[in-house]
């Protein structure tokens, strides 16, 4: 019988949306309080790959990514995402854009093997979590690079992607070490 460990903290990662580009500016100052410091960001793209938010966030949607310097526990997934949709339902009834909703957050979570999504729907391919959420495996890292799956949304496919979630795999892996105290290779240790 194999005993039972805890798993490594894991790299947060947050992805953002909205038509309004200061929205997306003011995201860092907004999710800091919460998960601390923000390590470093995505450059912003086009989100254009689906129709679905068309409805309720307006057209011309632009993304980032914001990678969180501190590690956090894997089981935290759930209740991180309870936070961000908080703060959405803070800007959707703020009344401040004409939007029902103004701005998008996603978080999820990175480690060396794979990127994970929260998500409030359920899918054959999804784990409930807890508190309405689940979690879906939407990257694997295989052969030094991230793949999607069947079900990974299009934006996540997109070659910009996958090298930034490699680069910030890069982080974590750094990061990991450092908090393990393990010296990286070809330090000398």
């Amino acid at each position: 019988m194999a005993l039972a460990r805890l798993p490594d903290p894991v790299l947060l990662v947050v992805a953002a949306f909205s038509r309004h580009v200061p929205l997306l500016s003011d995201t860092c100052a907004v999710l800091e309080p919460l998960f601390g410091p923000v390590a470093f960001c995505s450059l912003l793209y086009d989100f254009n790959q689906t129709n679905y938010y068309a409805s309720t966030m307006g057209p011309q949607l632009k993304k980032c990514f914001l990678v969180f310097e501190k590690l956090v526990v894997p089981d935290d997934l759930a209740e991180i995402k309870v936070q961000t949709n908080a703060l959405e339902q803070t800007y959707a009834t703020g009344k401040l854009h004409p939007e029902e909703r103004p701005l998008n957050m996603d978080p999820g979570i990175l480690t060396l093997g794979k990127f994970m999504l929260a998500t409030t729907k359920d899918q054959a391919h999804r784990i409930y979590l807890r508190e309405g959420i689940y979690a879906e495996t939407t990257l694997r890292f295989e052969g030094g690079e991230f793949l999607a799956w069947p079900w990974t949304y299009a934006d996540y496919r997109q070659s910009c992607v996958l090298a930034f979630m490699k680069e910030a795999r890069e982080f974590y892996r750094r990061r990991l070490m450092a908090e393990k105290g393990r010296p990286e290779k070809g330090t000398g240790g």
